[in-house]
C-alpha cells in the first residue's frame, strides 16, 4: 500500500508550513524534528555553488554547534574548495538524512566562512590536532557558519515546506 498511496492525487499535497503561532501548531513538530535530527546524525551534507553556477555538495561530520534551527556551525580546512565557493557565493543549503526512518531535511541559507579566534575556539574540540596539528590557530582551520533561511522536509511521502523566523 506505501507503494500504491503515494501516487494518488490526494496523497500527494505539499503543505507549507509558516512560522510557529497559535493556528500553526505544525511548525513546533518541524522544528523539534530539525533539532533532532541535527542532534542525532552523525552525517550532515553541505551544498555550495561552484563559479560555473553548478551545485555540488559534500558530506561533512555533524555541526559541532547550532543555535535553534536557525545557524549551525561546521569545522573545515580554509584552504578547501568548498571555503573557496562560499567565499564567491555564500548561497547554501545543509541535508539531513535518516535513512532508516526515510526521513529528510533540507535547509537553505547562507554560509560564512569565520576565522577569527572566537568563533574558531568555540567549536574547538580535543582531538582536533589530529587534522589541523596547528591547534586553535593553524591557518588551516576555519569555521563554516549557517543560517537557514526555509526549508522543507520529506517524511512518509510527504513533503513540507516551511520558513525559518527565528
Amino acid at each position: 500500500m506505501k507503494m500504491y498511496f503515494p501516487h494518488l492525487k490526494r496523497w500527494r499535497k505539499e503543505l507549507t508550513i509558516g512560522k510557529e503561532t497559535p493556528e500553526n501548531p505544525a511548525w513546533k513538530g518541524v522544528k523539534g524534528l530539525i533539532a533532532k535530527m541535527a542532534d542525532s546524525l552523525s552525517v550532515a551534507f553541505i551544498s555550495s555553488v561552484d563559479e560555473e553556477g553548478f551545485p555540488c555538495t559534500k558530506a561533512m561530520l555533524a555541526p559541532r554547534k547550532r543555535e535553534g534551527v536557525k545557524t549551525f556551525y561546521f569545522t573545515t580546512n580554509t584552504f578547501s574548495l568548498r571555503v573557496a565557493h562560499y567565499k564567491a557565493n555564500h548561497k547554501a543549503s545543509i541535508y539531513f538524512c535518516d535513512a532508516e526512518g526515510f526521513k529528510g531535511m533540507m535547509l537553505r541559507g547562507t554560509m560564512e566562512v569565520l576565522t577569527d579566534a572566537k568563533s574558531k575556539e568555540m567549536i574547538w574540540r580535543d582531538g582536533d590536532t589530529q587534522y589541523y596539528p596547528g591547534g586553535v590557530t593553524d591557518p588551516n582551520y576555519c569555521v563554516l557558519k549557517f543560517t537557514a533561511i526555509d526549508g522543507r522536509f520529506y517524511s512518509d511521502f510527504y513533503p513540507r515546506s516551511f520558513i525559518i523566523e527565528e
